[in-house]
């Protein structure tokens, strides 16, 4: 038998979703390129569906997680904010810390 854990982690606020995986796979892709559109090509997801779900983020946050300069000679572009940085990491060990107990749990119904 070949036992395996499906799972997926996502944080809610008010009944509606906070940060999940796609928004933290595109806050790193910000903090990658500089660039929400270059991000959103970089996860394969359309522009206009990566301004809602960083729009959306930014809207439920108790503070800032993403701001946008606008363009000029250097052209414009959006970073994360300290607070951005920091949801990432608390997410990142969250999901992690997660499997860690699901695979030690699995392990456990393997040896039954």
């Amino acid at each position: 038998m070949n036992f395996k854990i499906k799972s997926r982690i996502w944080i809610e606020l008010d009944g509606e979703e906070f940060l999940g995986e796609g928004k933290v796979k595109l806050l790193k892709a910000i903090a990658e390129t500089g660039s929400l559109s270059k991000a959103a090509k970089a996860i394969n997801i359309s522009y206009k569906k990566a301004w809602h779900l960083m729009d959306s983020v930014n809207k439920s946050s108790k503070k800032t997680v993403t701001i946008n300069s606008v363009g000029g000679k250097g052209g414009g572009g959006t970073s994360l904010t300290p607070y951005g940085i920091s949801l990432i990491g608390v997410f990142d060990d969250m999901n992690k810390m997660c499997w860690e107990f699901l695979d030690v749990q699995l392990e456990k119904i393997k040896q039954l």
